[in-house]
């Protein structure tokens, strides 16, 4: 008896091909189930901690910027988007409107930043300084919320039932 016949089958019974098939399945449940290395994730090795993140927002266009602080001081809370993906909700700890500011040059030369004289609805636009809290995996290379790292510079966008802006991580601290 041959082991291959005309075929390509060994024994005349089973196919090279349905063999190869086999075992390719196999090695792949094989390297799945018993060599699953690691998951890739960025948050290995960390730990969940409480965080505060300081996010600037600048020459938001809004008519009543009163009415919009109240607003965010009320609910103490918003959703908190990261690069286009939503985070969930996130708890607004702080909310401090900024002055705004122009420059006046001034008789010998000079130039000082004084408080701008306009009032506020005529401008159109504030300048707030919004403290978020909430907890995050803590790991070697930084702080991770909601899958994204956070460090200074990063892009967030608040929404919430008559507001969606973004502004910028001006700062992050880790709460013991």
């Amino acid at each position: 008896m041959k082991i291959l016949d005309n075929k390509g089958r060994l024994f005349g019974k089973l196919s090279l091909l349905d063999l190869g098939a086999g075992l390719i399945v196999l090695a792949v449940i094989f390297g799945i189930f018993i060599f699953p290395g690691t998951s890739g994730s960025i948050a290995q090795g960390s730990s969940v901690k409480p965080v505060e993140i300081d996010m600037i927002v600048r020459g938001l266009s809004v008519g009543d910027p009163e009415a919009l602080i109240a607003e965010l001081e009320d609910t103490q809370k918003t959703d908190l988007i990261i690069r286009n993906e939503s985070h969930g909700e996130v708890a607004i700890k702080a909310i401090d409107p900024l002055k705004r500011l122009v420059v006046v040059p001034q008789p010998d030369g000079t130039a000082k930043a004084l408080p701008d004289p306009r009032p506020s609805e005529e401008t159109f636009s504030t300048d707030m300084i919004i403290t978020l809290a909430d907890e995050a995996q803590v790991n070697e290379e930084g702080i991770v919320l909601g899958g994204q790292k956070i460090k200074i510079g990063t892009l967030l966008e608040l929404e919430g039932k008559t507001y969606n802006f973004k502004g910028s991580v001006m700062g992050v601290r880790i709460l013991d």
